[in-house]
């Protein structure tokens, strides 16, 4: 029987199957059947120090709506502050307690200055790692890429400081270049690189001419990106290597590991397929390795990454350019066209 267990930021799992951060980890009971179904670890949802800022606001705003309609209307409500982060950390602290696989938390900041802080309490919960989840989605003309990089860069070096646990950074591709900037975090000392976060993106409804917010669970073949990037980087970086998006059976498992990662987080998967489905994926990942005869993730991991493949191009503009001057295949494939 292979072998499916593998490294992740200095952390022995069972096998590389990780449920990504997302709403179905705050249900404790839906958690344990995540775990029973087979995953490695489980990152909790991200705490968004946005939401926390509006929450916060509304809370304010609710308790002082009356102070100005009448002198005695001041003491009203009792004086209470809105309890931050703390919520978010119980709930947090209470799933670690209740499951026996790793938990790593996942944050998300606003402020440069409070990613620090919120990973030091965070840190304290008892998690065994974190995420940072650096959701950036530049809305200003005279913010450069330097800039904004510079200061995740430096955002990696404040959180390593103070805590003492792994530090993984999920990451968008919209970069000037990707490749540079993992390999200035990876200097700094992250411990592993999440690729890739999916980030919000808006849409019209037609009908209303109004904007509307649908759901944005990854596709199958969104894979590719990511399967990418964990060829290029395989031996590249000191840093784990996390595939993420598109990722929906245990044949793209097995892709992401020839290509380089260390494990793959699924999210879409669950919400489509449901939490059994998760053991499917592990076992058909079994199923190739005994069939090609590998004991271990080992034997196999990054045999098709750059490091390792004679064509130098494959992981270039090959693929693109061998299309281009071949014209017709695809006529030839799809004649009704």
């Amino acid at each position: 029987m292979a072998k499916l267990s593998t490294n992740y930021l200095g952390l022995t799992l069972k096998n590389p199957l990780i449920t990504g951060a997302c709403n179905l980890s705050m249900d404790t009971d839906v958690a344990k059947k995540m775990e029973d179904a087979g995953v490695s670890a489980i990152v909790f949802k991200s705490l968004f120090e946005e939401q926390i800022n509006l929450e916060s606001l509304q809370m304010e705003e609710e308790l002082n709506e009356y102070v100005e309609r009448h002198a005695e209307m001041i003491s009203l409500f009792p004086t209470v502050k809105h309890a931050g982060p703390e919520e978010h950390m119980e709930k947090l602290r209470k799933l670690k307690e209740a499951l026996g696989i790793p938990v790593i938390g996942s944050l998300n900041c606003v402020n440069s200055d409070t990613w620090a802080a919120y990973a030091e309490e965070m840190a304290k919960t008892g998690v065994d790692a974190l995420e940072l989840n650096f959701y950036a989605s530049p809305g200003s003309y005279d913010t450069t890429s330097i800039n904004l990089e510079d200061e995740q860069v430096q955002i990696v070096k404040e959180v390593k400081a103070k805590v003492n646990i792994p530090v993984s950074v999920k990451l968008s591709p919209f970069y000037t270049n990707l490749l540079q900037l993992i390999r200035r975090m990876d200097e700094a000392g992250v411990d592993g690189f999440v690729l890739f976060n999916r980030l919000f993106q808006p849409d019209i409804d037609m009908a209303k001419e109004d904007h509307h917010f649908p759901f944005n669970l990854s596709q199958p073949m969104d894979y590719r990106l990511p399967l990418r990037y964990a060829g290029l980087l395989h031996k590249e970086i000191t840093g784990s290597i996390c595939s993420n998006t598109g990722i929906f059976s245990g044949e793209d498992m097995v892709k992401m590991l020839l290509a380089g990662a260390d494990c793959v987080q699924v999210v879409s998967a669950i919400y489509k397929h449901k939490v059994p489905h998760l053991g499917t994926m592990l076992k058909d990942l079994e199923k190739w390795m005994d069939e090609k005869g590998y004991a271990s993730l080992d034997e196999f991991r990054g045999k098709l990454s750059k490091a390792n493949v004679s064509d130098p191009y494959a992981y270039q503009r090959a693929q693109y350019v061998d299309l281009l001057m071949k014209p017709f295949e695809l006529l030839k494939k799809y004649p009704q066209v």
